[in-house]
């Protein structure tokens, strides 16, 4: 029989992004810049559902989940590229056309000291360039994702519910997932 006391709801959310990454020490192909189609899920779990108002018999409104997931992980790297700070061989492809890779890089670096990443689409083609301060693997994303989301479902679910995990799948065999 379970115990009352230690049983929770869990909800989840899944959405998709396309983005590309490179793993600049992996010893294999995935040191190529190569992209995926990665689909990341948020599980919350609450120890009881909301009683009454908007959010009534939910632990977290699935609306307003895909709203974070959204602003947190889609509207920052779908259809763009997920890149370590350090990889700056890599990096010096997206500098803009006469400008040097330093003074370029520097305020991002700051940026992702600071926050724990840096969104820019200040790049030779314009495109979207997420910076992490590690190697942009699955288990890597899943535990910053964790990180930038944990706040957003304790604040929208009026501290009820707690964001249990993130996994990241990679392909549709191999997934990542964090939690605390």
């Amino acid at each position: 029989m379970s115990d009352p006391a230690r049983t929770h709801y869990f909800v989840t959310r899944r959405i998709g992004i396309d983005a590309g990454h490179r793993i600049m020490q992996h010893g294999s192909k995935c040191r190529h810049i190569h992209g995926h189609r990665y689909e990341v899920e948020a599980t919350c779990r609450a120890l009881r559902v909301h009683q009454g108002g908007e959010q009534d018999g939910m632990v977290l409104d699935f609306g307003f989940l895909k709203q974070e997931m959204m602003d947190v992980i889609d509207a920052c790297c779908d259809h763009g590229f997920i890149a370590q700070a350090e990889d700056t061989a890599l990096l010096e492809m997206f500098v803009p056309e006469g400008r040097d890779l330093s003074v370029w890089l520097a305020p991002l670096a700051a940026a992702v000291k600071a926050d724990g990443f840096a969104l820019t689409t200040d790049t030779r083609l314009g495109t979207k360039l997420y910076l992490l301060p590690t190697a942009p693997t699955a288990e890597e994303l899943a535990r910053h994702w964790y990180l930038r989301l944990r706040q957003r479902v304790a604040e929208r679910s009026d501290g009820l519910a707690v964001l249990d995990r993130i996994r990241v799948w990679e392909t549709p065999n191999c997934w990542a997932e964090y939690g605390e």
